[in-house]
């Protein structure tokens, strides 16, 4: 009996999760997209759920400077179009950057060793992307103490094979229930927002990189909806990657 309450309190809980997630996530009035003048780098997010991509009509376009793709996902999920991705948009001339989702109920060492598998470290890419959210996630509502120590494992299992310092991506919600007043508990790294119905409040684009600011996109080469990113104009760890457009 004391097995099937737990089990069901673990349900209610992660419910009441999700439903805070997604309901923090809409709750905020429609805005106006970042144009290319205010945020003149920007990008979007994929996996294979956008299908067969065709990456030089996206090259073509100013506000597809980077993608961020989906390569794997807990201990053995790899997304099977990443490989074909990741060859293609580098073809093209596109910034590229891997994703991995982290779950919560797999080991970060057996996860780390997922992504190892999967993508090629090379200079000319983003750091390592994770995915930190309850959608789409197992049954598990980590502590922060349970969070910290796997991410800590990953991260220390990847023991610097990719440049840079990590990207976590997560929403506003995300980031006050783990990381805020934590930050020192996880490793260094710079935040990608999911923030769709408003700018993110992260102090004016100082402490985050990478703004997610649509999921429901429209762009050239993919058939159907898409996320759309930012880079912050202040974000300079990333500079070297993106040279100057040519003036028109």
């Amino acid at each position: 009996m004391k097995t099937l309450y737990r089990t069901i309190l673990g349900l209610v809980i992660l419910a009441v999760a999700v439903a805070s997630y997604l309901a923090y996530d809409g709750a905020m009035a429609p805005f106006t997209p970042p144009t290319l003048a205010d945020y003149p780098i920007q990008g979007i997010d994929i996996s294979h759920h956008q299908g067969a991509v065709d990456w030089q009509a996206l090259a073509r376009q100013p506000k597809v400077r980077f993608a961020i793709m989906k390569a794997t996902e807990g201990g053995d999920h790899r997304d099977t179009r990443f490989a074909e991705n990741w060859k293609a948009a580098k073809d093209a001339g596109i910034v590229r950057g891997a994703y991995h989702f982290f779950t919560f109920c797999r080991p970060g060492r057996d996860q780390a060793r997922n992504l190892m598998e999967t993508v090629p470290v090379e200079t000319d890419a983003l750091p390592i992307a994770i995915d930190l959210e309850f959608t789409g996630n197992c049954g598990k509502v980590p502590t922060i103490d349970e969070l910290s120590t796997e991410i800590k494992a990953f991260f220390d299992e990847l023991n610097g094979a990719y440049p840079g310092k990590p990207i976590f991506y997560l929403n506003q919600q995300f980031f006050e229930q783990y990381i805020k007043g934590n930050e020192t508990r996880f490793p260094d790294h710079s935040l990608w927002l999911r923030s769709i119905a408003q700018e993110p409040r992260q102090n004016d684009c100082r402490d985050w990189s990478i703004w997610q600011f649509a999921d429901n996109g429209a762009v050239d080469g993919i058939q159907g909806p898409v996320d759309l990113n930012a880079l912050c104009p202040t974000e300079t760890g990333f500079a070297h990657l993106f040279p100057a457009l040519p003036a028109n």
